[in-house]
């Protein structure tokens, strides 16, 4: 007879894994029915949802397009401060 030694064995995925685990849920298919499907906890698709999912902050889409946004917002108050200045020079001379 085998003995149970008491610990539990966790399963490890790897990230395309969860990434395509996450693909088949946003495709539409229910949490219930991927977890069924590849033998994962419930839980575990909706952790992995929230990190690999598309609207998750940690996705380098999300991450560029805020580099990105803050570029431009720089550029657009640059250009806005040298269009006060250049106004207040011009109104001056009048």
């Amino acid at each position: 007879m085998k003995e149970k030694t008491g610990k539990r064995k966790y399963r490890r995925y790897d990230v395309e894994f969860k990434k395509n685990a996450v693909k088949m849920i946003e495709s539409g298919r229910r949490i219930s029915e991927v977890s069924k499907s590849l033998g994962v906890n419930e839980q575990s698709l909706y952790e992995w949802r929230k990190k690999y999912g598309a609207n998750s902050p940690s996705t380098p889409t999300y991450e560029q397009e805020v580099k990105e946004l803050r570029k431009k917002l720089r550029q657009t108050e640059l250009e806005r401060d040298i269009l006060k200045k250049a106004l207040s020079i011009f109104s001056r001379q009048i």
